[in-house]
C-alpha cells in the first residue's frame, strides 16, 4: 500500500523573493499573497527563508534605534537586533532553508514539521532547484478525503487484494473519517492486521474494530515443564 508523497501534496506555484529584494518588497509579497513566509533565492536556488517573525524585529527595535541587547542577552535576541537594521531579504532571512525532496513520504514530512516546530518545508529536486512548498495545511488536507473513497479503498485494496477476503462478508462503514468494521475473519492475526492497515490509510481518523476471528492464532498454550 503506497503512502502519499510530498510531490502529490505540495503547492507547486511558490512565491519567492530574491536575496536583493528590499525589506518593503518582502513585506508586500507576504501581504499581497496572504502568506507568512517566502523562500529567498540566489541565482534561482533557495538559500534562506524570510518569515513574518524575521521582519518583526524592525518594529521591535524600531529599526535599530531601540535599546540594544545587553551583554548577557541570548543569541536569539542578538540575532533579532541584527535583523532590525536589515534592508534586504539577505539581511533578515533565516538560513539554511529547511527542505525536503518530492519523493519523501507524507508521514516523514509531518514528522519533520513536528519535530522541528516548522510551518512549512520547501521542496527541492535532485538538482537543488525549488519545485514546491509543503505546509502543515497541505498535509491536513489528507483528512478531507471523502468517506466513500475511504470505504472503497478499504474494501477493494485492504480486504480484497491484501487480505484475500471477500469484501461482501465484512461490513465497512465510514463516517467523518471514522471507520467501523464488523464481520468474521478466519484468524485473530488477520483481525489485527486489518486494523493496522486501515489505521495507516491517509485520511482515517479512527477505527472501531468489531471483526471477529474464528480462532486465535496469536496466543500459545502455556507449556508445563516436566522434570524427570
Amino acid at each position: 500500500m503506497r503512502e502519499p508523497t510530498v510531490a502529490s501534496l505540495m503547492t507547486r506555484e511558490v512565491i519567492t523573493a530574491d536575496v536583493g529584494s528590499s525589506f518593503r518588497d518582502v513585506v508586500k509579497l507576504l501581504e499581497d499573497n496572504a502568506i507568512s513566509a517566502v523562500p529567498v533565492l540566489d541565482g534561482g536556488y533557495p538559500v534562506g527563508v524570510v518569515s513574518e517573525a524575521d521582519l518583526l524585529p524592525k518594529e521591535e527595535f524600531r529599526g535599530g534605534t531601540g535599546d540594544a541587547p545587553g551583554v548577557f542577552a541570548g543569541r536569539a535576541v542578538k540575532h533579532r537586533w541584527e535583523q532590525a537594521s536589515g534592508l534586504t531579504a539577505r539581511d533578515v532571512m533565516t538560513a539554511p532553508v529547511k527542505t525536503v525532496s518530492p519523493d519523501t513520504t507524507a508521514s516523514a514530512a509531518a514528522r519533520e514539521l513536528a519535530s522541528e516546530g516548522l510551518r512549512r518545508l520547501f521542496v527541492m529536486d535532485s538538482d537543488g532547484a525549488l519545485v514546491g512548498v509543503l505546509s502543515r495545511r497541505d498535509l491536513l488536507k489528507l483528512f478531507l478525503r471523502e468517506d466513500d473513497e475511504l470505504r472503497t479503498q478499504i474494501r477493494e485494496e485492504i480486504l480484497g487484494r491484501m487480505l484475500w477476503v471477500d469484501p461482501d462478508t465484512i461490513d465497512v462503514e465510514v463516517s467523518d473519517g471514522v471507520v467501523t468494521m464488523e464481520g468474521p475473519l478466519e484468524r485473530q492475526s488477520e483481525v489485527e492486521i486489518a486494523e493496522h492497515l486501515v489505521r495507516s490509510l491517509p485520511g482515517v481518523v479512527d477505527v472501531h474494530n468489531r471483526l471477529q476471528a474464528g480462532w486465535n492464532d496469536t496466543s500459545h498454550p502455556r507449556q508445563t515443564e516436566i522434570f524427570g
